[in-house]
């Protein structure tokens, strides 16, 4: 991998990280800027690779998965990428679930024509993803066993996460007013746990544009402070772009095809995912701009 390819890749990581972060951090800025910033971000978005790499390679050990990555032994190389189309390919359901779940179910700034249309019809949302996994798991068993239970697994923690996500934001919002007793390291604990649940999207995501770990802490930590000064610089202005959301949630989409395909064995170029991150978010965030001028 060239110069070129590596810093495209950290650019687009920390474009991915930014605009999937905002979200957390326009629901409550004080929490990120201290904490969030510093266990989440550092503590979860750093350790959530090396476990994602131990669970789809559980022979090398937590201790080993950390070591790996950063080996540049060829046996431990090749043994990575061959378990990588288990990872991809759930990542990859999970990312679409994602998407889709946003596109039927959650209220939005209609960004697009069709959205206003989709979102009314949010009833089929669970035959549409189940039609989609049932097609993928079809055509992942004739390639590898293990690589179709990655799939139901990437469907599995998408409904056990956003399950959590329900109430999530609210609770996030009242446990930060709370004028109970409820203990300081109490509320870190369980901001930690809601937080969490935002942070694997982001990190899942993080490996559609490679499957070096290093890349990605170097790509989501540039992200993480991008959005750290973003919310210092008042968050409420970051609101304003109303369609900021439909990048993150369109760049989702197109990254978690691009996981599913490589997953099967597509060439997909390294520069193609920081390429569609980039065009996508730009084209919302100028869609943003011209709202906001004509308001």
């Amino acid at each position: 991998m060239d110069f070129a390819s590596i810093l495209l890749i950290i650019l687009g990581l920390a474009l991915f990280e930014t605009v999937t972060s905002i979200d957390n951090a326009i629901i409550n800025a004080e929490w990120f800027l201290t904490w969030g910033l510093l266990v989440a971000v550092f503590a979860l978005r750093g350790l959530l690779p090396f476990f994602i790499v131990w669970a789809v390679n559980p022979s090398v050990g937590p201790i080993g998965a950390i070591t790996a990555t950063f080996s540049n032994d060829p046996h431990v190389v090749e043994e990575i990428e061959s378990s990588a189309p288990v990872l991809l390919v759930g990542g990859g359901i999970f990312m679409v679930f994602i998407f889709f779940h946003w596109l039927f179910l959650e209220p939005k700034n209609f960004g697009l024509k069709g959205e206003r249309f989709i979102f009314s019809q949010g009833v089929w949302f669970y035959a549409v993803v189940s039609i989609i996994l049932a097609t993928i798991v079809w055509f992942a068993l004739h390639i590898s066993q293990m690589m179709a239970f990655g799939a139901v697994v990437g469907s599995t923690v998408f409904f056990i996460t956003h399950g959590f996500k329900e109430n999530a934001q609210k609770a996030e919002k009242d446990l930060l007013k709370s004028k109970t007793s409820t203990s300081d390291w109490s509320k870190i604990l369980y901001l930690e746990a809601i937080d969490g649940t935002f942070s694997i999207d982001g990190v899942l995501g993080a490996f559609a544009f490679t499957v070096s770990v290093p890349l990605i802490l170097i790509g989501n930590g540039i992200g993480a402070f991008v959005v750290r000064e973003l919310t210092l610089r008042n968050i409420e202005n970051i609101k304003k772009y109303a369609y900021l959301k439909n990048g993150a949630m369109y760049s989702v989409f197109f990254l978690g095809l691009i996981m599913i395909l490589h997953s099967f064995g597509f060439n997909i170029p390294e520069w193609f995912s920081p390429i569609v991150t980039a065009s996508v978010v730009g084209f919302f965030f100028l869609k943003s701009k011209r709202a906001l001028a004509k308001a």
